[in-house]
């Protein structure tokens, strides 16, 4: 199977926050309101996260494409997930690429909020 760009950007996201030592809890979950693309958890938080790849920059860059209608997606998503944990601090990051191989990456904590 050939992955997608996509995908091979949720894996290197994925990698690399391991790698940093966030503890995977969960990939592409999904609801009626929309999809998180990774869940860990840092510590006692819940960080959820959107990952974004741009390698054209003609049309803005990958922080760019999270707007204003894809934020309230997330943060719908996000609030039915986290009704699970009615305790939990929680954080919504972003992992930005503007290319896969070799990686230019960036990670931006406290990316979206309401």
């Amino acid at each position: 199977m050939t992955l997608t760009d996509g995908n091979r950007a949720e894996n290197l996201a994925c990698e690399f926050l391991q790698r940093q030592g966030l503890i995977l809890l969960e990939r592409n979950w999904r609801s009626r309101f929309g999809e998180i693309d990774l869940i860990f958890r840092e510590g006692n938080a819940i960080v959820l996260v959107e990952v974004r790849l741009r390698t054209n920059p003609r049309f803005g860059g990958a922080a760019e494409s999270i707007h204003a209608r894809k934020r309230a997606r997330l943060l719908a998503a996000a609030r039915q997930y986290l009704a699970r944990y009615p305790r939990a601090s929680c954080r919504f990051d972003a992992i930005l690429l503007s290319r896969i191989e070799p990686a230019e990456m960036e990670w931006i904590r406290d990316a979206i909020s309401e």
